[in-house]
């Protein structure tokens, strides 16, 4: 985000004299403290300052990005996961290429009856299995998916940064955001990297504001 002068005087003042209160800083710069009030609050929400009670204000020491890499770092998978697109463990390979199309997805969940993952299935899988002579109304997707436990998953309050990173070491596309149940692990989100890039253009957009 850009300062403004004041915003900028202000940092050098807290940099110079912290902890300072916020008194003091209107006193710096011939100002009341009702008109520093938005700065001070912008400055602090931003991460450049941090404001103690009975203390004051300190400088936290960081540039722009790094404040911006912390904010990355806070992200959770559960402000950014989407809708999970799902196939019955008992479809065919058919029914799983017609829902990849439709829904416009690289990525299709198996789930049993109850909703509870038990495979994924990717485009590679189905391509594979489409260039063989086979019949592909008579394969079970149970046949040519991934089984558990070689799913690689992710939970809501994991971190996106964390979600980010097994998406890329394991070259996949899309993770499901699962919760445990008794029955197992019930699929209520996906997490895709159009997600996660959707997710940081948004926060540099933020920042840039």
């Amino acid at each position: 985000m850009d300062l403004t002068h004041r915003q900028e005087q202000i940092l050098e003042i807290v940099k110079e004299h912290g902890p300072i209160t916020g008194e003091k800083i209107a006193d710096e710069l011939n100002l009341t403290r009702a008109t520093l009030r938005p700065d001070l609050a912008i400055l602090t929400m931003a991460g450049f300052l941090d404001a103690r009670p009975r203390v004051g204000y300190f400088y936290t020491g960081k540039t722009g990005s790094e404040l911006l890499t912390d904010k990355i770092k806070k992200l959770s998978v559960r402000d950014y996961h989407s809708v999970p697109v799902v196939v019955n463990d008992q479809a065919n390979a058919y029914d799983a290429i017609t829902t990849m199309f439709l829904e416009d997805v690289g990525t299709l969940f198996v789930v049993d009856q109850h909703g509870i993952l038990v495979g994924v299935l990717s485009r590679k899988d189905l391509l594979r299995t489409s260039m063989g002579q086979q019949d592909l109304t008579e394969v079970p997707v149970h046949i040519i998916m991934t089984r558990l436990p070689k799913i690689k998953i992710c939970q809501k309050d994991d971190l996106l940064i964390d979600a980010s990173i097994k998406l890329i070491e394991n070259q996949i596309d899309a993770l499901p955001v699962v919760q445990e149940s008794d029955k197992g692990l019930e699929v209520i989100g996906r997490l895709t990297k159009t997600n996660i890039t959707k997710a940081f253009v948004e926060l540099v957009k933020n920042e840039d504001v």
